[in-house]
């Protein structure tokens, strides 16, 4: 069955860094559009960040746009989110999506597959 488990998430100070990955299993990996989510407790699920299936264009979200990357590596069959300058408004559940089709937008209704999710805390 397909498997996406991310990883990287913990806790940092206001400013730092992490990195986070998504494994992705039980599925052709670069067939898929790919994108990162979050979630606060009590706010709405929000799209942060899309990758097309063979990397070569990516789309941010206005509040991480210049400080997040979004990446993949189709060999690894790996997603990854680079976040630089973290702000304690960052802090949310983290969580990848695939969608077999090509679009990885907004819409979450768009995607077929969900990670469980990594939190994210940033202290200030």
């Amino acid at each position: 069955q397909v498997q996406l488990v991310e990883s990287g998430g913990g806790l940092v100070q206001a400013g730092g860094s992490l990195r986070l990955s998504c494994a992705a299993s039980g599925l052709t990996f670069s067939t898929y559009a790919m994108a990162w989510f979050r979630q606060a407790p009590g706010k709405e699920r929000e799209w942060i960040a899309g990758i097309s299936r063979d990397g070569s264009t990516t789309s941010y979200a206005d509040p991480v746009k210049g400080r997040f990357t979004i990446s993949r590596d189709n060999a690894k069959n790996t997603l990854y989110l680079q976040m630089n300058s973290l702000k304690p408004d960052d802090t949310a559940g983290y969580y990848c999506a695939a969608n077999r089709a090509a679009n990885y937008g907004a819409n979450y209704k768009f995607y077929d597959y969900w990670g469980q999710g990594t939190q994210v805390t940033v202290s200030s």
